[in-house]
């Protein structure tokens, strides 16, 4: 019990926490933000999974959240009519058709080495290939892009149910990080770092300019819930029916990965983390180790997103931020201590609750400050105080984070090591 006492504690005063929230700022506003902090804790776990359990540097969390987001809206937003009785999609097959045809071609390109081609004549036949697939498909796939933006705009969704959008946003997100991690996960750990910067940059760059597929910077909304919304059950009944939901999905990660903590194969995860040489030794495939956790990881960072991205209903890929998306989610696990599923839920619903409630109370001690200052001092405050005010949240979660890494560098819940294994 001895073991348990700090965690009582500490959850015992995000309880207040949250309660105090609810008491001074409303019942709607404090089940949106709750909401939205438990979605963060889905994506807390994930990178937790990745850093804490095989010290995966993963710096393109914003990525995986925003490639998640989309296929969600893409599976669940109704179907558009004149996209579908318009010319693209006969276009679309025509061009998806040529791409498999290419990938085919350079798989056979790279094939030659077994039947006696040299090295260096196989690595050009490749490149050929790949130079000419590319060339091939974007062109097609302009010509498409064209045609559906003079029709319909863009493609629209399937009309699918949302729950089948959570899943196929941690499968893509899935596929995402095992190219990325195939590639960089038998490299120095540093090259996965850029490689998921640069991935996450990609992806939202991709989501802002193909206005065809995502429909770019006009946004997609309203985005269908998996519960009944505002108009069937009031305001109030359909956040807190979100919020049971997205409570139960935390709850259901969290038992499965405490029961892969637990099992052999989490033990092994933190032997490959902490001597990789002596993991190797024993005839543990490391690499192939660390890409299932980097999948799963980010798995539940794309189903995170979706869960976020149809709450907030509206999907605008200009909104991810790596401010947000993947500097906050990292100090989340920093906070509650990497290596400690507990750990990692109580950083995220403490940092997003600091994260947005320092915005009111910073503009609320500034305009106390404005009055005072004015009344006290004849001081005429800058007419920008208000925007400095909500600059402030930067600073607090920047001195949230410092004083952690100074008193409890190993997070408030560190790992806590069991001589069971």
């Amino acid at each position: 019990m001895a073991n348990y006492r700090r965690d009582i504690i500490l959850f015992a005063f995000l309880a207040a926490l949250f309660a105090v929230v609810f008491a001074t700022q409303g019942t709607a506003y404090s089940l949106r933000l709750t909401v939205e902090a438990t979605c963060y804790a889905v994506i807390a776990l994930g990178l937790s999974l990745q850093w804490g359990t095989a010290g995966l540097f993963n710096v393109g969390v914003m990525g995986f959240i925003a490639a998640g987001a989309f296929t969600s809206v893409l599976i669940t937003y109704p179907v558009n009519d004149a996209f579908w009785a318009g010319d693209g999609p006969a276009l679309l097959g025509f061009t998806a058709l040529k791409a498999a045809i290419g990938v085919l071609a350079i798989w056979a390109a790279r094939q030659t080495r077994r039947f006696g081609f040299p090295a260096w004549l196989a690595n050009l036949l490749t490149l050929v290939a790949l130079a000419v697939t590319f060339l091939v498909v974007s062109a097609d796939l302009d010509i498409a892009a064209n045609v559906i933006e003079k029709e319909a705009e863009w493609v629209g969704g399937f009309g699918l149910p949302v729950f089948l959008g959570w899943a196929a946003a941690g499968v893509v997100a899935g596929v995402i990080a095992w190219f990325v991690g195939k590639i960089c996960l038998g490299l120095r750990s540093d090259y996965l770092a850029i490689a998921t910067l640069g991935i996450a940059q990609i992806i939202k760059t991709l989501l802002k300019n193909a206005d065809w597929l995502t429909h770019g910077t006009l946004t997609v909304s309203p985005l269908p819930w998996p519960v009944a919304g505002a108009a069937e059950t009031g305001f109030e009944t359909a956040r807190a029916t979100y919020l049971a939901l997205t409570a139960t999905l935390l709850v259901i990660v969290y038992l499965l990965l405490e029961r892969a903590w637990h099992a052999p194969w989490g033990r092994m995860m933190r032997a490959i983390r902490d001597n990789e040489d002596a993991a190797a030794s024993m005839g543990k495939d490391v690499n192939r180790r660390r890409l299932e956790i980097f999948v799963f990881g980010s798995m539940l960072m794309g189903t995170g997103g979706a869960a976020l991205i149809h709450f907030n209903t509206i999907f605008d890929p200009s909104g991810f931020i790596d401010l947000n998306h993947t500097f906050l989610v990292w100090v989340m696990v920093i906070l509650g201590g990497a290596g400690n599923n507990r750990g990692a839920i109580f950083g995220a619903l403490f940092v997003y609750v600091v994260w947005t409630m320092s915005e009111p109370l910073s503009l609320a001690f500034f305009g106390q400050v404005r009055d005072l200052g004015q009344a006290w001092f004849g001081w005429v405050a800058p007419d920008d105080l208000d925007s400095r005010a909500i600059s402030m949240r930067v600073f607090v979660i920047g001195l949230t984070i410092a004083l952690v890494l100074r008193y409890a560098p190993q997070g408030v819940l560190p790992e806590r090591l069991s001589r069971k294994g």
